[in-house]
Parts: C-alpha cells; sequence; structure tokens
C-alpha cells in the first residue's frame, strides 16, 4: 500500500424513500425492551468486497442500486424511518418509537478509494481505512433521531468496489441484518429498471415481542437521553483475520468430544472454546483470575412460544462459559467446549423471560463495561453472506467497521469456500495479537 495512504473521498451522497408508502408505514413503530437496551450502543456495519468485473460500469450501477433500495424499503419501511422521543410529565412517560412519516429516507453514499482489493485485503491486519466504507462511523444508535437508521455506502476502488451498510442496532439484530441485505440482493437482481414492487422470498415481521400484558409502549424510567447514553472510544487495537478451514473445525471438534466422551459439542462451541482458551493463555492472568467466554445466541426459536424465523428486530442474548484462567488451561480443551455446549443447551424460555423482566426496568447496554477478561463471539456463520452479488459476482471478502470493537472481540463469518469453513475477525490489544501469533496451539489449529 503507498506509504501516503488515500483516504475515501465522498463523491456524492442522497436520501432514498420508499417506492411508495404502505398504510403500516404510516403509524408509529413502538420497540421492545430488547431493541431499547441498543440505545447506547453503535450500529451494525458489515459489507463485502468486490472485484471489478470487466464489463462494470459505475452509473448503471449506482442507479440500479438506488432504485433496489426504493424498493426494497417498501418491504423494510422502518428503516427509512428517524427516532422519535415521546415523552411527558404527569403521568411520567419516556420512550422512543420510529417514525417512517416525517423522515427524508435512507441515506446512499457514493465514495472513492485510490487503492487496489490487494491493497485491503495483502496486509496482515485489516487497514484503518475500511472503516472509512461505512457510514456512522463512532455513532450511537440514539443519534438515530437525526441521522439515517440505514445507509448503504458504495465505495469504488481502481479494480473493486466494496458495498457496506449500516444498520442502526436498534432495528435490527445479525439476523435481521442480513435478513435485509439478503432481501436487497435479492430485489437488485430482479430489478429489470421497472418501477414496481418486487415480492422477496421472506417478508419481515414487524410484530414486536413482548411479554403478555406488556407493551406496546414501554415507560422508560428517564426524563433525558444524558442519563442513559454514553460514547465509547476503543483503544488501540490490531484486528486480523484468520481462516479456519472445514477440516480444521471438523478437527477440533473430534477432538473436543472425544476428550469429553460425547458427540453433542458442536464445531462452533468447540471454536468459542479453543478462542477462550487460547486468548486467556496470551493475556497471561494469573491462575486465580476469572475468565468468561461469552457467546451471541438467537431466541427467537427458544421462546415458548417460538417467535417466527422472520421476525425482524432484536431477539438476542449471550450466554457464557465461566472459569479462573488456572482452571480453563490445566483442563482440556474438551471440558471448557463442554462448559460451552452447556450454557447454550440450559438457555431456554424460562431464561429468556427473566432476562427480558431486568431489561423492563429501563437497563440500556453501554459498550464501555465490557468486560477486559472476557472473549466475546459474535455474528454467525450461519447467515448468507456470500450470497450477495449485486451483479458483481460472488464477493472476494467480508469486513466490517469501527463498531463494537474491543479487546477479545471475535466475530464469526462463513467461509468464502463454504463447505462449513469459518474466518474469524480478531481484536486484540497489540501485545495480546502479537503473542496469539506465536502461540503454537492457536497456530497448528489453522492448519489441517
Amino acid at each position: 500500500m503507498a506509504s501516503s495512504s488515500p483516504t475515501v473521498q465522498h463523491i456524492s451522497d442522497c436520501f432514498i424513500k420508499p417506492l411508495y408508502t404502505s398504510e403500516e408505514a404510516k403509524k408509529p413503530v413502538y420497540l421492545s425492551s430488547w431493541d431499547l437496551a441498543m440505545l447506547s450502543v453503535q450500529y451494525i456495519q458489515k459489507g463485502l468486497l468486490f472485484t471489478k468485473p470487466s464489463s462494470f460500469q459505475l452509473d448503471p450501477l449506482l442507479q440500479n442500486l438506488k432504485d433496489s433500495l426504493s424498493i426494497t424499503l417498501v418491504h423494510f419501511y422502518p428503516l427509512a424511518g428517524r427516532f422519535k422521543t415521546l415523552k411527558q410529565e404527569n403521568p411520567p412517560l419516556y420512550t422512543v418509537f420510529i417514525d417512517c412519516v416525517d423522515t427524508p429516507g435512507a441515506r446512499f453514499i457514493h465514495a472513492n478509494l485510490d487503492l487496489t482489493v490487494s491493497d485491503i485485503l495483502s496486509p496482515k491486519d485489516v487497514p484503518l481505512v475500511v472503516q472509512s466504507f461505512f457510514d456512522h462511523d463512532r455513532a450511537i444508535n440514539h443519534d438515530g433521531h437525526d441521522l439515517s437508521l440505514l445507509t448503504v455506502q458504495l465505495t469504488e476502488l481502481i479494480d473493486g468496489v466494496f458495498i457496506g451498510l449500516s444498520i442502526n442496532h436498534v432495528l435490527a439484530d445479525g439476523s435481521s441484518f442480513w435478513h435485509f441485505f439478503n432481501s436487497f440482493s435479492q430485489v437488485f437482481k430482479a430489478n429489470n429498471g421497472q418501477k414496481q414492487i418486487i415480492p422477496i422470498s421472506k417478508s419481515p415481521n414487524f410484530n414486536h415481542w413482548f411479554p403478555e400484558g406488556h407493551g406496546p409502549i414501554i415507560n422508560l424510567p428517564y426524563t433525558h437521553h444524558d442519563q442513559f447514553i454514553s460514547r465509547h472510544e476503543s483503544p488501540i487495537l490490531r484486528e486480523r483475520f484468520f481462516h479456519f478451514s472445514s477440516e480444521c473445525l471438523k478437527k477440533l471438534k473430534a477432538k473436543a468430544n472425544e476428550e469429553c466422551h460425547t458427540s453433542k459439542i458442536s464445531s462452533l462451541q468447540a471454536l468459542s472454546a479453543h478462542m477462550w482458551r487460547c486468548i486467556t493463555r496470551v493475556r497471561k492472568f494469573p491462575a486465580d483470575h476469572i475468565t468468561s467466554c461469552r457467546m451471541a445466541i438467537n431466541n427467537r426459536a427458544r421462546l415458548d412460544p417460538p417467535l417466527p424465523e422472520n421476525y425482524f428486530g432484536n431477539c438476542i442474548q449471550t450466554v457464557r462459559g465461566i472459569a479462573s484462567a488456572g482452571k480453563l488451561l490445566e483442563n482440556s480443551l474438551g471440558w471448557a467446549a463442554w462448559e460451552m455446549h452447556e450454557a447454550v443447551v440450559n438457555h431456554k424460555n424460562k431464561d429468556i423471560r427473566e432476562w427480558v423482566e431486568k431489561l423492563e426496568s429501563g437497563m440500556i447496554y453501554q459498550l464501555g463495561f465490557f468486560d477486559p477478561s472476557s472473549i466475546m463471539m459474535g455474528s454467525s456463520p450461519r447467515f448468507d453472506m456470500y450470497g450477495n452479488e449485486f451483479g458483481l459476482g460472488k464477493g472476494v471478502a467480508l469486513r466490517s467497521g469501527y463498531a463494537h470493537k474491543f479487546d477479545g472481540k471475535v466475530s464469526l463469518y462463513e467461509g468464502i469456500e463454504g463447505d462449513g469453513s469459518m474466518d474469524l475477525e480478531v481484536c486484540l490489544l497489540p501485545d495480546f495479537m502479537a503473542s496469539l501469533e506465536t502461540d503454537k496451539e492457536f497456530m497448528d489449529s489453522l492448519s489441517s
């Protein structure tokens, strides 16, 4: 990469409204306690890098993206809205909802960067310039009162294109984020220039879930947003991708199951346990220091009655394994993987509803409170990421923005070749990353 480090230049931006406004879109969208708890954390920022095909033409691509976004927003109308705060003194009321009428729409940015695909992918660490492939840098979700709730940014490189989506986390968890991304791609493929609605294979369900007798308005115990929002600046981190082939993952899974004399441990549980042990080892904690491995978990199918797969919003929680550094490292991979397995299988309807009761007291998540003795396994390799093509063929890499990066954050993505492989985006303090790169157990696990 050139030492002058070119920067992303914004060429143009505009706002895109739904092709037409449905009757549902004229009503306020009230949010669940799962959603409102996200007001002080950051947007979800994920996108795909493509190489330019020989037939590449920028202007038709930009127009088709804008037209397809307008059509897709008919199905996903809350993403074109803005937040409004509803408050009154007597009786006391404070809540945030989505206004889909008084809004300029979703944002679309066209940008340019004088670098190549190789400049982005060949460095060992993810270049900082990747953070500029996304809108809403360092924004928190409450900023959606003024900022767009969705931005699509196309950044043209010398020989490639990056399409980055930034969605307000109050509106969507990972499942819903990729549901929108997949639908946007589906509409793009079917769009022949017609200005009319295009059906999608999985319509979003915006019936936000509330426990019996609750909602649709959740009254927060606040009088001003300063009482519950905070800004978090990440420390200087190294961010690296590590590729686990399907063969490597099969070996980890087999080892964990064999050590526990079981067949119940999944690849994801074995991998999470492996990362927990390796990162804890390079952090060099005292033996009695308590560590944990948190894993994001989808609650839709775990509630009783379950929520539909197409439920659009937040329906996630974290489960965790806990152990002292000494106990974690003196025991086997299988022991740690069984801890993660137990955390997952014991997470049931009763636990979810008890957590929602806590959220309904007005709990708002704060990014700065993350435990530096933990690791956090986020995202999921089960999401369809590389199926989003936009007339450019299959993407060559997936990357994310600044949001939700801290020491010990590990994001799981499907491997580009499919077949059960995974790419891990690992964020660590520089000294810890340097130690991980020389950790024999970790580096050996990357080769089959």
